[in-house]
């Protein structure tokens, strides 16, 4: 039992691993150019997102692409994944801080996950941001999910700003805090 386990641990804690590294350099890219007296370095893309549409764990279809009243994070995660968990009580605050001025739209990459482990992580950690199911994991290859979590940042015209992974909670409010003002 515990040899067949050992390709998914190592997997999950290779995965892990990179999340973190990830998290770690753009933090310091970011302080680094702040200590320098600039603004955090932020990798502008401009290019229109990816459009779906997936339905919510409320039975509501969702819809992503194009101009839209508030921006958007779009936040692909999985239940089983442990930078995810670390993650879900930030965009938790994060949300709640300012959720009157931009949209969080959750996806969970349901292929990989199950159904009943999905809504038991969403009832614990009280998510109210919309949390959509990519069953097929469709959205999640458009998207070209290598590793979860991994958060999309889009403008008001639909336009993709950032790419980011889990950030410590200050980086991810400031994130938002532009996302919000741009």
């Amino acid at each position: 039992m515990k040899k067949r386990n050992m390709p998914v641990m190592l997997i999950a804690l290779c995965l892990t691993v990179l999340a973190v590294y990830q998290a770690t350099e753009v933090s310091r890219s970011a302080e680094a150019s702040a200590a320098a007296g600039g603004r955090p370095q932020e990798m502008v893309y401009q290019k229109p997102v990816p459009a779906f549409t997936l339905k919510g764990l409320d039975g509501q279809q969702y819809r992503v692409g194009g101009p839209r009243e508030k921006p958007l994070l779009i936040n692909f995660w999985a239940s089983w994944c442990g930078p995810c968990l670390e993650e879900a009580p930030d965009l938790k605050r994060v949300y709640d801080k300012y959720g009157g001025q931009f949209d969080l739209y959750s996806v969970n990459v349901t292929r990989e996950d199950q159904l009943d482990d999905v809504k038991r992580f969403v009832k614990q950690h009280e998510l109210a941001f919309p949390i959509l199911l990519d069953s097929e994991g469709t959205t999640a290859e458009m998207y070209r999910i290598l590793v979860v979590p991994t958060s999309f940042l889009v403008d008001r015209q639909g336009n993709l700003r950032e790419v980011i992974h889990v950030l410590p909670p200050d980086m991810l409010e400031k994130r938002i805090q532009a996302l919000i003002q741009g």
